[in-house]
């Protein structure tokens, strides 16, 4: 079901660019304007100057950020500062961070992929992607020709073990990112156990839990070098690409919830609004003892934790002044009633699909692609949510309960897509550590 392979990865010479975590980024999608400046400003040669380049006033078709990345890719590889792993490899990765005050531990297994086409046996999304992203990424891509940050992947059925058995020793690489979480690297080269790496995920099915945009970039560009090319063998680089698996069972996959900002794209009235949200939902006040906001905060988000385990639950700022809602179905079944059949009942079920059809659609009208791009935003911090919109920048901000990663995969399986930005998977895989080169020379 999955073809999982070594590759021949791009790597940081150490001994001619310095401390390892220095060079490294977050993916290009969450990295702020004040980020990308503080990365290109840490080291010279930091990963940001080819995952995400700065704009320029004097930019044009033949000098931009994708053009400016391909130069300085070419000239790193001359002078040294890139080198090609000589064998092919895998590479185990261990990331260890805090969470929620604990020390957990991420295992994943980066490789090349083969691409597929989506279907069932093949890398199963679970969002919907917005096309102006993978028309960004797939202009870097034709301009270099590599992925520099790898997809995160999922499969179920004991992953774990296996790396685990085949990270004896200390790791070859080791790097701390501004967040200070550690990412450690193995480099696996022997024959037999690579062997048994890719047999072993040969059984599997593949799940996308972050990067559906480089996914599906990476068959756009798959496409346009078959269209080009009068025979291809299947061997060719741009026929997989980079992805790190974990295992969907491992204790230190964890999915955050992305809440939503909103911008009303029509003027409503806070009684309206409440009116129209009441024909479908229980809108529950939750400013729990006349407290400041701060302080109600912490307990208003354990109501909504709770209430979120009997069943579908949002939380709800903006509404009425400084006031803090719980919202949860009037009748379930009305509401369900209300969403396309042909979609499955775990699609169906999940907070944000009933938040994005009946709340932000059909309510507000916030009911296509440029509309949303328009009046949503999404942070993962509540206090910022709650701010932005104190601020007056948004009217409404939506508090969100995580996607259970077992509904998730339940999603993908179905062959359904939530809206975009339904998971956050924590933490991000860094940018930098390895990168996968498409060029035919494997």
């Amino acid at each position: 079901m999955a073809e999982v392979q070594p590759f021949r990865g791009l790597r940081y010479n150490i001994e001619r660019t310095g401390n390892i975590s220095s060079l490294i980024s977050p993916p290009y999608d969450i990295i702020s304007p004040e980020e990308q400046l503080f990365y290109y400003r840490q080291n010279p040669y930091n990963v940001v100057r080819l995952e995400l380049g700065e704009e320029q006033p004097f930019d044009s078709p033949e000098n931009n950020k994708y053009t400016r990345a391909a130069d300085t890719l070419k000239k790193w590889l001359e002078e040294g500062i890139l080198f090609r792993e000589p064998v092919p490899a895998f590479y185990i990765f261990e990331h260890r961070f805090i969470h929620q005050g604990v020390m957990k531990r991420r295992w994943g297994l980066t490789a090349r992929v083969r691409l597929g086409n989506q279907s069932v046996g093949e890398a199963r999304p679970h969002e919907v992607t917005l096309e102006s992203r993978i028309w960004d990424r797939l202009n870097l891509l034709r301009s270099c020709r590599v992925n520099f940050s790898p997809i995160l992947g999922m499969v179920r059925g004991g992953l774990l073990p296996l790396l685990l058995q085949l990270t004896r020793g200390n790791p070859d690489l080791s790097a701390v990112d501004h967040q200070g979480i550690a990412h450690n690297m193995w480099v696996i080269r022997n024959e037999k156990s690579m062997a048994e790496v890719s047999a072993w995920c040969a059984h599997k099915a593949l799940y996308i839990a972050d990067g559906h945009h480089r996914y599906e970039t990476a068959l756009a560009y798959q496409r346009e070098q078959q269209a080009a090319r009068y025979h291809c063998s299947g061997s060719e680089a741009f026929n997989f690409v980079m992805m790190t698996l974990t295992d969907a069972e491992d204790p230190g996959t964890i999915a955050l919830p992305t809440h939503r900002l909103v911008r009303l794209p029509q003027p409503q009235s806070s009684a309206k609004l409440r009116e129209e949200l009441s024909l479908f939902f229980n809108v529950e006040d939750c400013n729990l003892g006349g407290g400041t906001l701060p302080e109600m905060l912490k307990p208003w988000l354990g109501i909504l934790e709770e209430r979120g385990k009997r069943g579908t639950a949002m939380g709800l700022y903006g509404l009425n002044n400084q006031r803090l809602y719980v919202i949860t179905p009037r009748q379930k079944t009305k509401l369900q009633a209300m969403l396309p059949s042909s979609y499955s009942q775990d699609w169906k079920d999940s907070d944000v699909t009933l938040l994005h059809w009946i709340i932000l659609r059909q309510i507000m009208g916030i009911n296509t692609p440029e509309k949303e791009e328009e009046c949503l935003a999404y942070t993962l911090d509540e206090q910022e949510a709650i701010n932005r919109v104190n601020s007056g920048e948004y009217q409404l901000a939506f508090l969100m309960n995580p996607v259970p990663i077992p509904k998730v995969l339940a999603v993908a399986d179905a062959g359904d897509r939530m809206p975009p930005k339904s998971t956050y998977f924590y933490p991000k895989l860094p940018t930098g550590l390895v990168m996968y080169p498409l060029w035919d020379d494997l």
